[in-house]
């Protein structure tokens, strides 16, 4: 299990807890109230250090390695999934998960990013970095979606788009373009949802819809902050202050109006109880496809343009 510094003396606490729990179990010494204390300070440790959490423990959760990843909210809340693979043109690849299932009563296309837990999946996974073939399985289930007249849920998880020389001459910026330009015209419901770091276009590629929503502890910016810092700083020693020049986190993009909702994650941040993060997700989602499968196609279009649009203007 890994732990940042910040976090162990609320694991110290819950070793603590079953060490009692255990004694308990081999004697007929009774721990209840001794252990109702220790969960009452657990809770108020992590309730004061996530209450107002600095913007470098922010990108630290975001990144988590225990963080549920798309195949665990897929685990979690969809029902009979079938997953694609392939982008019909050269391979498929393992960063981007596609496929379809239920929530709740909706089939709806699922698409996300995938990280690896330890080394060997991440090499599997490409560490979530998605190449150009990612991205046109990605539009293959799209359009799938829409032949078949099914919501489309995207979760967002990943540093950005692959780098690699193999995969600019594979047509990566034309890939991600495509992306952008299938996900802004589609005739169907999508929601979109960053569910821990959201890095430049390889993120966007997939967060056009006409819901996008961030977990709490995510971030969402047009590049990394550790990328960001080398570019105007030309050092990496400057993380903090691009973050927060680039207002990555869920609170500054909700005021800012990039994103439409934050969601909120348990005590502890997401990784910490999975399940109901999960839970939280598919509410969203089930409340959000109650609304927009009401509207027709040209109805979802057109406020699909005004949302954007007015994004856009507001920059300007």
């Amino acid at each position: 299990m890994f732990i940042y510094d910040f976090e162990k003396p609320i694991y110290e606490i819950e070793e603590e807890i079953e060490n009692l729990r255990q004694m308990a179990l081999n004697s007929s010494i009774d721990v209840h109230e001794e252990i109702e204390a220790l969960e009452r300070k657990k809770n108020e440790i992590i309730r004061e250090e996530f209450k107002n959490l600095s913007i470098d423990k922010v990108i630290k959760i975001a990144r988590h390695p225990n963080r549920p990843y798309t195949l665990d909210f897929v685990n979690f809340i969809v029902k009979d999934f079938v997953e694609v693979h392939g982008d019909r043109l050269f391979a498929d690849d393992k960063a981007i998960v596609a496929g379809f299932g239920y929530i709740d009563k909706y089939k709806v296309a699922v698409i996300g990013h995938q990280k690896g837990r330890n080394t060997k999946e991440n090499l599997y996974r490409n560490f979530g970095m998605a190449n150009p073939e990612g991205y046109r399985k990605s539009q293959r289930v799209m359009k799938l979606a829409e032949k078949f007249n099914l919501p489309i849920i995207t979760f967002v998880d990943t540093p950005g788009a692959y780098p690699g020389i193999g995969a600019e001459e594979r047509g990566q910026s034309e890939a991600i373009a495509r992306n952008l330009y299938i996900m802004s015209g589609l005739k169907v419901p999508t929601i979109c949802i960053i569910t821990g770091e959201g890095g430049s276009g390889g993120a966007l590629a997939l967060a056009i819809g006409d819901k996008v929503a961030m977990l709490q502890f995510a971030i969402y910016g047009v590049i990394s902050p550790e990328g960001c810092s080398s570019i105007l700083w030309r050092d990496g020693n400057h993380v903090v202050e691009a973050a927060k020049a680039m207002h990555v986190t869920a609170k500054d993009l909700y005021d800012l109006k990039v994103i439409d909702d934050i969601i909120e994650e348990p005590l502890g941040g997401a990784h910490r109880n999975p399940q109901a993060t999960a839970n939280a997700i598919k509410n969203y989602i089930v409340e959000n496809l109650k609304e927009l499968t009401r509207n027709n196609p040209r109805k979802l279009l057109d406020k699909r343009w005004e949302k954007w649009r007015a994004m856009t203007t507001n920059f300007l």
